[in-house]
């Protein structure tokens, strides 16, 4: 439910609306009376020191911490093929939108497999500036794949390189 105008809203509505010149035919709506009454129904204001203003703060989106390295030991071995990459998921030429709905099947379906690592190619990108390459840290360490990721590293140059990431999968408890 809106809640209503307060009067110093209205107040500096009238005063923009005086400065917007109707379309023809069309005339400006007529705003209530803001001369004695409004100002009235103000409540009365404090007496004392007033709080030191703040600079305002920008409002960012809280980007979740990068994920967890893969132990060295692990990785050591993923490189050298002694433990195996249980699966691969190539998200080349998909777009944003259906990039991060098909990552989250995969791990989800790698989890339920019992699978510990898998293989994300996301490409480098025009000039090495790929959002997908940049964006897929984000999305496996925000919910809900956080919880099944136990750590995240660039592949090796055989296995793709700057545009292919080892994500390692916790075990299933």
């Amino acid at each position: 439910m809106k809640r209503p105008a307060r009067p110093e809203e209205l107040q500096l509505w009238a005063r923009v609306a005086e400065t917007v010149k109707p379309m023809p035919g069309r005339t400006l709506p007529r705003l209530p009376d803001l001369s004695g009454a409004a100002t009235d129904a103000l409540p009365p204001k404090l007496t004392g020191r007033a709080p030191a203003a703040t600079p305002a703060k920008p409002l960012r989106a809280r980007v979740p911490p990068p994920p967890a390295p893969l132990e060295p030991n692990r990785a050591r071995r993923v490189v050298r093929e002694h433990d195996p990459i249980a699966g691969r998921l190539d998200l080349h030429g998909l777009t944003v939108d259906h990039a991060r709905p098909t990552l989250e099947r995969f791990i989800f379906a790698a989890f339920d497999r019992g699978d510990r690592v898998v293989l994300v190619i996301t490409g480098k990108g025009n000039q090495g500036e790929g959002i997908i390459r940049r964006l897929t840290p984000e999305w496996l360490s925000a919910p809900p794949l956080r919880a099944m990721i136990a750590g995240v590293q660039p592949a090796h140059r055989r296995h793709g390189g700057d545009g292919a990431l080892y994500v390692a999968i916790k075990r299933r408890a």
